[in-house]
Order: structure tokens, then sequence, then C-alpha cells
């Protein structure tokens, strides 16, 4: 599930391993357009309506293609209890920036009926639950996941 990011440029040349074109040096927190995966963590998510619906807990990045295929949002509880984890696609999310967190078009009841997990589950052990992610939100997943 690749993401494609608005006014996308190549800022180096395919096959390239140079880091930064631009000779500013490796980020390791933050830049323009880039963002440390420790900064995501923790970052608020919205509804359109601007309610929070909880917070992002981590990324998963497709191994061969390097792409974020899906967030796994965090979702109910307090403070750690109750909580449940939900995938949903990574192209399903766009930051705000006067919200300070991304904002996803669906409502708390889409959620709750969403694919989940609890704390010290693996769901992905069970091959028929990411399709059922897939069903939920309407993706396709690429070939390589």
């Amino acid at each position: 599930m690749p993401t494609e990011l608005p006014n996308e440029r190549t800022i180096r040349a395919p096959g390239s391993m140079e880091l930064d074109p631009t000779a500013e040096g490796v980020a390791l927190d933050e830049t323009r357009r880039l963002i440390a995966s420790n900064k995501v963590e923790g970052t608020a998510v919205y509804n359109r309506k601007g309610e929070s619906l909880g917070t992002i807990y981590n990324f998963m990045v497709d191994k061969v293609s390097g792409q974020v295929a899906y967030a796994v949002l965090s979702f109910g509880g307090f403070l750690g209890l109750g909580e449940s984890y939900h995938p949903v696609p990574w192209r399903a999310l766009t930051y705000d920036v006067d919200l300070g967190g991304y904002v996803i078009d669906i409502d708390a009841d889409r959620l709750a009926d969403a694919p989940r997990q609890g704390p010290d589950e693996d769901p992905f052990a069970d091959p028929a639950f990411g399709g059922r992610v897939d069903a939920h939100w309407g993706a396709r997943r690429s070939e390589a996941a």
C-alpha cells in the first residue's frame, strides 16, 4: 500500500545512494518534508470534524518497497488500559498543521468496527487478518505485502 505524496518530485537520481542532494546533512529529527519515526509515534489523529480519535502507536514499513504500508492507531482506553490497536492505510492520513496531528476521513463508529488487535496479540499470525483490514478500508495489498 504505497503512499503517494502530493507534489512529490525526485530529489536524487534513481539508484543513487546520495542521502541529501541539498548538502544540508542527514536529517535525524525533522525537515520540511521528513519526520523521524519517533516523532510520528504519539501524534494525535482526528476525524474531519476535528474530534480526537486516538494517536499513532507506530507505523509499519514494507521491507521490500520501503514505503509505509499502514499506521497502527491506538484507540480508546484510559492510561493504556482497554486500548485497541487498528491498522489504517497510511495513505488515508493527512497531516493538518493547524491541528498538529493527522486527519482521517472516518468517524469513531467506523474505526471501532475496524479490524483490531489487543496490546499483546499478533493478528498477522492469522493469514486472513490482512484481508479483513483490506476489505474494511477498501484497499488492495501490494504483491510484496
